[in-house]
């Protein structure tokens, strides 16, 4: 294909990716084959959508037109509106895990599904034994992608054997290098003041799998033989490590280096370098080490680079090395082994023509992978991948109805919360919208505030820690050690009304801090949060409450997520879920689906629970007891209009009695949104979807008196609906009710479209 044809074909490429300024390693391959291409390419239009980790982005080139914070699932949706209208001819891709939202990285699929156009993605993480959400995720990317770059062999033969891709969607484009020329290590050296000095490099991001303390481990062999020998480490410290470790792992080597008495002999570039500095400090090496302890990386910039400026190499036996460096281009070494690797830099240099010979090798090898060949060679995948779409799929894209596209969900608006929460915690009653001190906290709020926060953390929102740090000292400083229970009111001046609080609020610390030991990646709150369950827990077993028993089994659910093998609290489990199937089945009839003869409040928290037993037991008994309640629920509590009716606290609803149908309550919405969600992903039957879409309108307005009962302007949520008005007083458990719903129907989404999806 020629390069004029292939132009006149493409006129406008959108990359999405990290993209420089942000360090790391996707962030500077995207950008130099945006640019290669551009460069190429001239009649071609390069755009870039960049990812954002943090929440100011960068300081972008105008080649960047659209932005998508990381976990903002919303932000996917609109870089794909952006595109669609925006006349892109095909988004080329660059996928790792690790830089898009949700459960590895799903929230890129939101984008993807409502593209327009082809879509080529180039795969720089392709794991032979990938985890159910890894395996789907990129099952999804490569049903949705027209072509699939790949940068090795190896990763081709995954894509076939573990992944199901056909060989004829599969491309081998190589890591793209710079051009430069073969030259003697001797002429850049006084660069960086080591002029006579033999010099040994490791570049890229500093973090613990790179392997950085083999080689420094290594040198007393090595300086032994040639004293003159040094060891420069070139390169920032990861940015992610940095926030979450700081500086550990480089204050290690530097320890290490001066352990082993070679400080004198190891140079810390502590710099993310330009292009043009790179090559000079490749230049001027004379052996390239990359003693990476992870044999699962199929790419390495850092490798490709060194390899195609003709440097010799000696690698630890990853993916990637073992590829580029056969026929005798570098040198393997095992991992972890100072001893072999220090053999081996004396070998090099000692013989150095065996050196040069490699080294030539090496050049001449890397010269199909200078960025203009790479640019050609992704410029005819991308045609190619625009005349298989041409020619199999219709132009033009259907409109989906309304049941076939989730309804827009407001946006998230924290007003209300912040304003409800001092440096206590969050205050329980507010008059209108304003905070009511007379009454004081509950650990009840508190607890349902702790919920939120952790969900807002999933979605990445930058508050989340800062909340969630302030309830989690409110629950923990409720725990009253003596009874093994949490109390649960507090005045405003910070003294307990009492030294035992209610069942449930007991049961809802426990969920709480069960959602948070599941959903959190922040070490401490996992640490406050594990050692205060671990003491609340067996207090569980004495309480007769079945809504306290459901809290506590909805948070056992939650902590078991990532700490299945918890035996105690499995041991929990099975004893509070068979309490709630004894219930169930002494009250059920034809007429009365129910635990109790009564309904009153929280009432979906039941079938949610044992829902959540029935499936991670298992217990198929449980769960179909479960489905049975709810769908008994939800037909109980869907007008004859369609809209979501839930029992009025106005006396509830006994067996054979009047039914209450005011005051309405929000946490009858939120437990009904909640309980709809779980048995939509246990069931994949749409109806759940509804149910749950149903209830959370009845937020919105759709309801006996169409009036919203949230307030946007606030972000929080009115205290209920009475016969005539809702009640204009925003208190925490409403306004909580409200966001509690909000965030889970945001991160059901995707995996709900998904779910969808498969089965289609």
């Amino acid at each position: 294909m020629n390069r004029s044809s292939t132009n006149s074909m493409l006129n406008r490429i959108a990359f999405i990716g990290n993209y420089l300024p942000r360090q790391c390693g996707i962030a500077t391959f995207t950008t130099d084959l945006c640019e290669a291409v551009a460069a190429q390419y001239s009649q071609t239009t390069c755009i870039a959508l960049p990812v954002n980790d943090i929440e100011t982005g960068y300081d972008y080139p105008a080649r960047v037109r659209f932005e998508l914070p990381e976990k903002d699932i919303d932000s996917y949706r609109r870089a794909a509106d952006f595109l669609n209208i925006n006349n892109v001819d095909l988004v080329s891709l660059q996928h790792e895990y690790g830089i898009f939202g949700g459960r590895a990285g799903s929230h890129i699929l939101v984008l993807l599904r409502e593209l327009r156009m082809p879509i080529v993605t180039t795969l720089h993480t392709i794991l032979r034994d990938p985890d159910p959400d890894q395996r789907r995720v990129l099952e999804e990317i490569a049903a949705l992608s027209a072509r699939l770059v790949v940068i090795s062999e190896r990763g081709a033969k995954f894509l076939r054997e573990v992944y199901g891709v056909p060989t004829e969607k599969i491309d081998h484009i190589p890591h793209g290098i710079p051009d430069v020329p073969f030259e003697d290590p001797s002429f850049h050296k006084d660069l960086f003041g080591v002029e006579g000095k033999i010099v040994l490099l490791s570049f890229g991001l500093l973090s613990a799998n790179k392997g950085i303390e083999n080689v420094i481990s290594a040198l007393p062999a090595i300086l032994a033989r040639y004293p003159n020998v040094v060891y420069m480490i070139l390169g920032a410290t990861h940015p992610q490590v940095v926030r979450h470790e700081g500086e550990t792992y480089r204050l290690s080597l530097q320890w290490l280096a001066q352990e082993k008495g070679v400080e004198g002999q190891v140079i810390f570039y502590n710099r993310f370098v330009s292009l043009e500095e790179l090559v000079q400090f490749i230049s001027a090496a004379d052996i390239y080490i990359t003693p990476y302890l992870d044999v699962a990386q199929i790419s390495s910039g850092t490798l490709a680079y060194t390899l195609g400026a003709g440097k010799a190499v000696i690698s630890t036996p990853y993916w990637y090395a073992e590829e580029m460096l056969a026929d005798e281009r570098g040198v393997l070494v095992p991992f972890r082994d100072p001893a072999a690797l220090a053999e081996q830099v004396i070998d090099l240099l000692d013989n150095e023509a065996k050196r040069h010979a490699m080294r030539k090798r090496a050049y001449l090898f890397g010269r199909e992978m200078i960025w203009p060949q790479v640019a050609r060679r992704y410029m005819e995948s991308f045609a190619l991948a625009q005349a298989e779409r041409r020619h199999f799929t219709p132009p033009g894209f259907a409109v989906k109805p309304l049941d076939k596209r989730p309804g827009e969900l407001p946006p998230l608006k924290l007003d209300h919360l912040r304003h409800m929460t001092d440096e206590t915690g969050m205050l329980q009653h507010a008059i209108f919208t304003v905070p009511k001190y007379s009454e004081g906290y509950t650990t009840d709020d508190n607890a349902r505030a702790l919920m939120v926060s952790a969900l807002l953390e999933a979605l990445g929102n930058e508050e989340s820690l800062e909340l969630a740090t302030r309830y989690l000292a409110f629950i923990w400083y409720a725990f009253n050690t003596e009874t093994g229970r949490f109390r649960n009111t507090m005045d405003y001046q910070r003294r307990w009304l009492e030294t035992g609080g209610s069942d449930d609020s007991h049961g809802r610390a426990l969920w709480a801090l069960g959602t948070v030991l599941g959903r959190s990646n922040t070490p401490a709150l996992q640490s406050m949060a594990g050692r205060v369950f671990e003491l609340a827990l067996p207090a569980i077993l004495n309480i007769t409450s079945p809504r306290a028993w459901a809290f506590a089994l909805i948070g056992i659910h939650e902590y078991q997520l990532r700490f299945s093998g918890d035996r105690r609290a499995s041991q929990v489990r099975e004893e509070l879920s068979g309490r709630l199937l004894t219930l169930y089945q002494n009250h059920r009839s034809d007429q009365w689906r129910w635990y109790e003869d009564r309904l009153t409040y929280c009432n979906a928290a039941l079938p949610h629970a044992l829902l959540m037993c029935g499936q991670s037991i298992p217990n198929a008994t449980m769960t179909e007891a479960g489905l049975e309640a709810l769908r008994w629920l939800a037909d109980l509590q869907r007008s004859g209009a369609g809209h979501f009716v839930p029992i009025g606290s106005n006396g509830f609803y006994q067996q054979n009695g009047e039914r209450a149908r005011f005051d309405q309550q929000p946490i009858e919405a939120q437990a009904m949104v909640s309980a709809c969600l779980e048995a939509y992903r246990i069931t994949n039957d749409k109806r759940w979807r509804k149910e749950a879409r149903r209830a959370f309108e009845w937020f919105l307005g759709r309801n006996d008196l169409n009036l919203p009962i949230y307030d946007p302007t606030t972000g929080g949520c009115r205290d209920g609906l009475h016969p005539d008005r809702p009640n204009e007083n925003q208190g925490a458990e409403s306004t909580l009710a409200f966001l509690q719903s909000l965030l889970e129907l945001r991160l059901a989404e995707n995996v709900l479209i998904s779910l969808e999806g498969q089965t289609k």
